[in-house]
Formats: structure tokens, C-alpha cells, sequence
């Protein structure tokens, strides 16, 4: 028997297929590329798509005259700078007082008011939108009535459908993101120079104004520009009080386009591409103000404490300040969605309204069908995106910033390119695609997951990079001189030193993907329906004591996923 010798340029090629770690990369890159940019590049394309016959389309400027040259474009443009100027500078000053009180002051039991701060991330933006409607409708907020009659007031004194009611809606579901940023940026800074100023005199609020916020400078701009990038592609509050009010924001322009009878493709494809740019600018703005923090820069390597600011009698409205929050901001929506959840039609609390509370609601879903099929769809999304994301991106870390193989960045540059889309831009875009493409997805369950990993990888790489960065060489080194193959020492190694980050953004990818909205508003179907839009759906049709039952539901599923992962994962290992 003869034996064929394989050249050496030829046995060099096919080490990528025989070597995992140089095979995974390319691999890396075309997942990245599928995900990230060819939507995008769709979405692009179809955007000067006009169709002019059945399946005849040309490409002209059409679209964005339609979108860009009409009589609503100023007052979309102005809604839509408003809302996420007004909404991300109410949360920064919400979130930032609460963590200056909580991390740097002497207020009573502050401590305990640090979970609480967080606690409405559980609660999904289409909830939070409900709950406060609920609060502050014209007609029948509860804590509308409830003012109207102490007062003696013939009007409503608040009005949710409105810019400032948006704001202030929008803005509240914000602060956990706000106070969590400041609190690590107040957490790590040296308190030397807060010392040295009150040694030679200064007041607590002179130091506060002259020297802590000074040194926070750029720690506040990126929090404002996040806040700001981050309300400007949001849809719930825009869809459930923004529309009936007739205040049009970009994102809700793009999804009357979608449903318009035929759907404009074309013209949502424009006004995406213009809601893309500026949610783009706002990343690269952002990106910028972290990189040019040199000269504030006050951490070195020799330890410290922060320093407590003593506010005497003062800390007792502190005190206040903090318990009006909980009261108002975290408590009030959860029990007005609780108290709803009971009634079997909506009712402000009274004797009678007391004596009609039943658990018909939550009888009424045991046998709904839809429901069972939308709360299976959302388990599994979330479980499942937040699983194929974690593992994706622990790889993609792992490459970057372990592998030393030339242009390893340019992954992680693909994995940062999402963050810059907007969920509804996103939608649109994999509608264009799949279209297109003989890809039979569109409308099933599968669209709607590739959606959520693009959405969520920058988020898990993120925390994997931060993870994978505390990892020494040695440990790898050590598994693979005992001869462990590449794919052994990440299983038994990499992973398992990865649990505490790998956890986290497992935790916060799951909740997210629980409750996402804009992304599946314009992808789910009825066979896809997650929970999110049967709630959008029930309200507008108004079963709105069956939707707070599906909230409370919600809620309480999200949070027995989490604890069960959590506890899993404490106890067990990630395990392969």
C-alpha cells in the first residue's frame, strides 16, 4: 500500500480544523459577523429599498424624504431629545443622591436601603409603564383620587400622558442603573483631598460641590451619556403612554410604521438608520469621556477608607429622602399591581372594592392558553440566551485577551458593534434579513433568540473580559504541561475560575431577556409571543386586572429562576 505525503503549507491549513483554539476564532468571527453586522447591512440596504410592484422594488432617497422631510420630523426629533435629556438627568440626580447618602454619609440604617435601591430591576419597563398609568391616569390614578379628595381639588393634579409623565415614568425605572454606577465611582475614590478640604474649614456641602463632584466629573458624564443613549432607544414607556398621548418619539415612529396597512418597511428602515447614528454617537461619546479620566484620576496603591460625611441633624432628611423613595418609587408600583391583581375590575380601594377581592384573575389564567404559551417562550428565551451568550462570550474573552493570536480585538470590537442598536432597530433589522433571506425563522421562537444573544453579548462580554483578566496564565499553563488538550483545560480550569462573573452576567442576561420588549415587539408572533407583549396586547384591550395578575406572576418566576441558578451555581460549579 502506497501512502500519499500531505505538503506542509497544506498540513499548516489543516491544523485549524485538528486545533480548537486556532479553530475557534474564525468560528468567533463569523458568529459575530452573522449577528452583529449582517442585520445591520440589511437594514442599511432596505432602507433605500421603495417597492413599486409586487416584489419589484428600486433603490431611491424615497424613504428618507417620507421619514425625514415630513411635517413631524422636528417634533419627533425635539420628543425624542426631550425625553431621553429629561429622563436621564432625573434619574443621574435620583441614583447619584442615593448613593451619596448611602455609600458617603452617617443617615440611619442606610445599609438596608442598598438592595432596596436595586429592587426595581426586576420589575419589567412594560410593568413599571402599567403600575404608574395606574398611579397617575387623569381619570382614574389611584394616587390621583386620593389627592383629589384630601384637597378637595376638581381636577387631576398629575397626568401621566404627558412629556413630563413619560419622564418621570421612564426615569424611575432608570435610577437602579444610576445609583449602581455611583456607587462603585464613590466606592473607589481616595477621600484625601475631602479631608484636606474640611481640615481647612469647608463646609460638608462646599467640599461636596468644590471637591467630590469636581474629581466625579467624568464618572457623571458617562453616566448621563449611558442614561441618555439608553432612554433614547427605549419603547415601553413611548408605547403604553407616549402613543395614546400622541407624543411620537423615534422609536414609536418606527413601530406605527411597521404597523401600518401595508407596512412601510422602507420608511421604518429610515427613521432606524437615523435612531441608530444618534444612539451610535451617544456610545462613541461615552466610550470617549471614560478613556479621558487621566487627570482625575485619585486611587493609587496606598489603602484607604472613604470618608463619611457627618451630617448632623441633617441626616434624618437624608433619612426622609430615602424613605420616600422606597415608599413612592419601589413600593407604591409593586402594590398597585398587587391590589389590581385581586379586583375583577379596576377600583380604587375602598370598602366595596375590598369586599370584591377574589383570586378570579389568577383562576382565570390557570385555563389561558395564551398565557402558558407566552410565560414557556420567555423561560426559555431568557434561560437560553442567557446561557449561549455567557459561553459565547467566555470564549470570545478567552481569545482576546488570553490567546495572543494577531487581531484577537477586532472580535471584541464585534461584540461591543451591538450595543450601539436599539432593540426596535434590531427588530427591524432581522425583519429585513429574514425576509430576504430562505432562512424559514421569521415568526418562530428561534428569531427572537438570535435577537436577544445580539442584543446581550456586549453586556456578557463585558463582565467576562473583567473576569477573565483576574485569571493568571500559570493556572492554564500548569493544566496543559500535565497534558490536558485546550478544550479539557477551559472546561476544568477557565469555567470553573470564570463562576463568579460567569454567575452574574448569567443573572443579569436572564432578567433582561425575561422582560425585553422593543426587540420583540415587532419579531414575536403568535406562536412566538413572549410575556412582555401579551401584556402590551391585554392592556390595550383592556383586561387590566388580568395583566397585574400576569405582572405579579412575573415577577415571582423571575425571581425564583435567579435564586435557583444562583443557588445551583454556589453549590455545584458550571459544569460542562
Amino acid at each position: 500500500m502506497s501512502t500519499i505525503a500531505i505538503p506542509s503549507s497544506v498540513r499548516s491549513n489543516l491544523q485549524i480544523f485538528r486545533d480548537p483554539a486556532l479553530l475557534i476564532p474564525v468560528v468567533g468571527a463569523g458568529v459575530l459577523i452573522y449577528l452583529a453586522v449582517l442585520p445591520l447591512f440589511m437594514l442599511f440596504m432596505g432602507s433605500f429599498e421603495k417597492e413599486v410592484a409586487p416584489r419589484e422594488f428600486i433603490y431611491s432617497w424615497q424613504n428618507y424624504r417620507a421619514a425625514y422631510a415630513s411635517e413631524y420630523t422636528y417634533s419627533t426629533f425635539m420628543n425624542s431629545l426631550i425625553f431621553a435629556g429629561g429622563s436621564a438627568g432625573l434619574s443621574f440626580l435620583l441614583g447619584t443622591t442615593l448613593a451619596w447618602l448611602v455609600e458617603r454619609t452617617n443617615v440611619p440604617l442606610r445599609v438596608v436601603f442598598v438592595p432596596i435601591a436595586v429592587v426595581p430591576l426586576i420589575l419589567p419597563g412594560v410593568l413599571e409603564s402599567i403600575a404608574w398609568i395606574f398611579l397617575l391616569s387623569p381619570k382614574f390614578g389611584y394616587l390621583n383620587v386620593a389627592l383629589m379628595y384630601l384637597f378637595g381639588l376638581e381636577s387631576a393634579p398629575f397626568n401621566v400622558f404627558s412629556l413630563p409623565g413619560m419622564i418621570w415614568v421612564h426615569s424611575v425605572g432608570q435610577v437602579p442603573l444610576a445609583f449602581l454606577m455611583m456607587v462603585a465611582a464613590f466606592k473607589s475614590m481616595d477621600p484625601s483631598l475631602e479631608e484636606s478640604a474640611m481640615m481647612s474649614g469647608a463646609p460638608t456641602w462646599q467640599t461636596l460641590k468644590r471637591i467630590t463632584l469636581r474629581l466625579l466629573m467624568p464618572t457623571c458624564a458617562s453616566v448621563l451619556l449611558i442614561l441618555f443613549v439608553r432612554t433614547l432607544e427605549s419603547f415601553e414607556t413611548p408605547a403604553l403612554i407616549g402613543i395614546p398621548a400622541r407624543i411620537y418619539v423615534y422609536t414609536s415612529e418606527i413601530y406605527l410604521a411597521f404597523n401600518e396597512y401595508p407596512p412601510d418597511y422602507g420608511r421604518g428602515a429610515a427613521l432606524a438608520i437615523g435612531l441608530l447614528l444618534l444612539s451610535a454617537l451617544g456610545v462613541w461619546l461615552y466610550t470617549r469621556s471614560t478613556k479621558e479620566g487621566k487627570r482625575f484620576q485619585t486611587v493609587t496603591g496606598k489603602a484607604f477608607r472613604p470618608r463619611q460625611f457627618e451630617l448632623g441633624g441633617w441626616r434624618w432628611l437624608g433619612f426622609g429622602f430615602l424613605m420616600a423613595y422606597f415608599l413612592f418609587v419601589v413600593l407604591m408600583p409593586f402594590l398597585v399591581l398587587f391590589w389590581a391583581s385581586f379586583l375583577p375590575f379596576f377600583a380604587t380601594p375602598s370598602w366595596e372594592s375590598i369586599q370584591k377581592l377574589s383570586l378570579e384573575n389568577y383562576t382565570y389564567l390557570l385555563n389561558f392558553r395564551p398565557f402558558w404559551d407566552a410565560m414557556q417562550n420567555s423561560v426559555i428565551l431568557a434561560i437560553s440566551t442567557a446561557t449561549v451568550a455567557m459561553v459565547l462570550t467566555s470564549l470570545i474573552a478567552w481569545i482576546v485577551y488570553k490567546s495572543r493570536l494577531p487581531g484577537a480585538w477586532i472580535l471584541d470590537f464585534l461584540a461591543f458593534v451591538p450595543i450601539t442598536v436599539p432593540g426596535i432597530v434590531l427588530g427591524m433589522a432581522l425583519i429585513l434579513l429574514y425576509v430576504a433571506f430562505p432562512i424559514p425563522i421569521y415568526g418562530t421562537i428561534w428569531v427572537l433568540l438570535i435577537a436577544y444573544v445580539t442584543r446581550y453579548i456586549p453586556y456578557g462580554m463585558r463582565t467576562a473580559s473583567g473576569s477573565i483578566l483576574q485569571i493568571h496564565s500559570e493556572l492554564e499553563e500548569a493544566a496543559a504541561t500535565s497534558g490536558a488538550s485546550w478544550w479539557a483545560t477551559f472546561k476544568r480550569v477557565t469555567l470553573p475560575l470564570l463562576r463568579p462573573g460567569f454567575v452574574a452576567g448569567w443573572i443579569y442576561i436572564c432578567i433582561v431577556s425575561f422582560r425585553e420588549f422593543s426587540t420583540s415587539v415587532l419579531l414575536a408572533t403568535g406562536e412566538s409571543r413572549v410575556l412582555s407583549i401579551l401584556l402590551f396586547t391585554m392592556f390595550e384591550q383592556g383586561q387590566v386586572t388580568i395583566v397585574a395578575a400576569i405582572g405579579v406572576l412575573m415577577i415571582l418566576v423571575l425571581m425564583a429562576i435567579v435564586m435557583l441558578f444562583y443557588k445551583l451555581s454556589g453549590r455545584v460549579g458550571i459544569q460542562a
